[in-house]
C-alpha cells in the first residue's frame, strides 16, 4: 500500500482538529480542501462567508484565482460523503465533556426562509419564509440544534424540497412535509 502524502498543514490548534477527518478524505487534495474550508469558515473576515472570502480573496475579481476554484471544486464537485463529515464532527462534539449533550440541554428545530428569484435552482419554490414573515419564493432549509444556553451547534441542515418538484406533486411517495422530512 503507497503512504498517503502529507498534507500541508491547518493553521495553529485547528490541525489538530482537521486531521481527525483525514480517514474519510481519499486524497491529498480533499484533505487540503477540507483544511482551506474549515481555515475560511473560522478566520475572522470583513465580509460574508463567500467561496471568494473563504479563500481569502477579493469579491468578483479573486473569483478565478486558483485557491478560490480549488476550494469550489472541493465543496462542489469532489466525491466525498458530507453526512460522514457531519457524523464525525458530532461524534467528536459529543466525546468532549464541554459539549457532550446532558439532560440540562434542548434540540431547536427551526425552518428558516432566504428569498430566491426564479425557480432554477434546487429546492426553489413559492413557500413560508420566516426571515420575511411571509410566502415568496425561496428556499428554507430545515435546521437542528442542540443548546444548553453556553454551548450551541448545530445538528443537521435539510433543505426542504416544496411539492411542485415532484412528479405527482403532494400525492408523490417522495414528497415529505417539513416534520417528516425531520424524522426520515
Amino acid at each position: 500500500m503507497t503512504a498517503r502524502r502529507p498534507c500541508p498543514p491547518a493553521p495553529g490548534p485547528l490541525e489538530e482538529y482537521a486531521a481527525r477527518f483525514d480517514d474519510l478524505f481519499f486524497s491529498l487534495a480533499q484533505r487540503r480542501g477540507f483544511r482551506e474550508y474549515l481555515t475560511g469558515l473560522l478566520a475572522p473576515r470583513e465580509r460574508n462567508k463567500t467561496i471568494t472570502c473563504l479563500a481569502g480573496a477579493e469579491p468578483v475579481t479573486g473569483a478565478g484565482m486558483p485557491g478560490v476554484q480549488r476550494l469550489q471544486f472541493f465543496l462542489s464537485e469532489s466525491p466525498w460523503e458530507d453526512e460522514r463529515v457531519n457524523d464525525r464532527r458530532l461524534e467528536l462534539l459529543c466525546a468532549d465533556s464541554a459539549t457532550a449533550p446532558h439532560g440540562g440541554g434542548v434540540i431547536v428545530i427551526d425552518d428558516s426562509g432566504d428569498r430566491k428569484d426564479g425557480t432554477a435552482t434546487a429546492h426553489v419554490g413559492r413557500q413560508w419564509l420566516g426571515r420575511l414573515g411571509k410566502t415568496d419564493n425561496g428556499i428554507v432549509t430545515v435546521t437542528t440544534v442542540w443548546t444548553d444556553g453556553r454551548v450551541y451547534y448545530p445538528l443537521h441542515a435539510t433543505p426542504y424540497t416544496p411539492a411542485h418538484h415532484f412528479v405527482r406533486g403532494r400525492s408523490d411517495p417522495a414528497f415529505r412535509t417539513k416534520p417528516l422530512r425531520l424524522i426520515l
